[in-house]
């Protein structure tokens, strides 16, 4: 695009979570305009009586999807449940709006396990079709040409990060979205039939509707697992570790919740090839995501924390192998609503418009 220009950007659902961080990243972003942001319940009320965080940077008021003139818009950014956003799509792609979801409407490319676990039908397959899944760092050239992108889930963004060097068995992948066939041709590095993740994630993720399990009285000084016989994000990563390693990826995945706000955590266990038991995984993983702005793989021997990419679009990753044994271990940290969410909603946006990927996410991470 002509950098000059603006884009003019929709929101739809913006009284939630990722709704509110969309907006405060859009307020700041140099070629967005923020056209309208929509909610049923709220029409009418200032924006920022709402967020007061947003006084003097988003000057809006909510309005109803009618009354909010999307097919207007440039892109219009779904922060909703599951199901809004097929439904809106077709009649918005006829006006040339382009589309990022960041629920799983166009996430999912197996209608059956979309079907299976939303529990609905998928009412535009032929949308979906043509939708990309829109992680930057291992499909940034088809995002490039979107039209309809499936923002990833936020578990699923730090799983299949932590994985993407050891499935591609090597290869180098760099902003070009180009991907080295180094390694291509050999044995798998790891076991890809046993691969556990073990992942944490802050109240936030849960969403702001009320309910009693996202209670402070529930939540706090509490540590609990979650979703063990089965959890949404199970077959969204397996569908795309599938496509990564071609070949069926066998993956054990227990989410859990944190007494915190914000945050997320994923260790990953891997058993270690006999034939890659030399392996310098901590170059590997260098070299791979050695031109990446957004994955920050740290020295041997660190320990991330989730509040070293607080409010930040940052991913950061750390490679172990624990007595120089066979296993892997990869800690994975983000922040859920910007990486896991809103922030990457935008890196997508940026690479759909032809601009730089990094505009209006350099934001350095909170502390303390």
């Amino acid at each position: 695009m002509n950098t000059t220009s603006r884009i003019k950007a929709g929101i739809v659902g913006g009284t939630g979570y990722t709704g509110v961080e969309l907006l405060r990243l859009l307020s700041q972003h140099p070629h967005v305009q923020l056209h309208a942001i929509t909610s049923r319940k709220e029409s009418g009320l200032p924006v920022a009586e709402m967020y007061p965080n947003l006084r003097g940077q988003v000057d809006l008021c909510f309005q109803t999807p009618e009354d909010a003139a999307l097919d207007q818009c440039d892109v219009v950014f779904f922060a909703t449940p599951h199901g809004v956003a097929m439904q809106q799509a077709p009649d918005l792609l006829q006006h040339d709006v382009r589309i990022i979801d960041l629920a799983a409407d166009f996430r999912l490319q197996d209608l059956a396990a979309f079907e299976h676990w939303y529990k609905m039908p998928h009412s535009c397959p032929a949308v979906l079709r043509d939708a990309v899944y829109g992680l930057p760092e291992l499909d940034r050239d088809r995002i490039r040409q979107a039209r309809v992108v499936g923002n990833p889930g936020c578990y699923p963004t730090t799983v299949l990060l932590g994985l993407a060097p050891v499935l591609q068995a090597g290869g180098s992948r760099g902003r070009d979205g180009e991907n080295s066939a180094a390694g291509q041709a050999g044995q798998p590095l790891v076991d890809i039939g046993h691969i556990i993740a073990d992942s944490k994630s802050g109240v936030s993720g849960a969403g702001r509707k009320a309910q009693v399990g996202s209670l402070y009285a529930e939540a706090g000084d509490n540590f609990a697992a979650y979703g063990v016989a089965g959890h949404r994000h199970h077959p969204e990563i397996a569908e795309c570790l599938t496509r990564m390693a071609g070949t069926p990826v066998g993956i054990t995945f227990v989410p859990h919740l944190v007494p915190m706000i914000r945050g997320m955590f994923s260790t990953l266990y891997l058993r270690i090839s006999p034939t890659a038991l030399e392996t310098d995984f901590q170059a590997l993983y260098q070299q791979y995501y050695a031109d990446e702005p957004f994955v920050d793989v740290m020295p041997a021997g660190s320990l991330p924390q989730t509040r070293s990419v607080r409010a930040s679009n940052m991913l950061r990753i750390a490679v172990h192998r624990p007595a120089g044994g066979d296993t892997l271990v990869v800690l994975v940290v983000q922040d859920n609503l910007v990486k896991g969410a809103a922030g990457q909603a935008v890196q997508n946006m940026n690479l759909m418009f032809g601009l730089p990927e990094t505009t209006g996410l350099r934001q350095v991470a909170i502390l303390p």
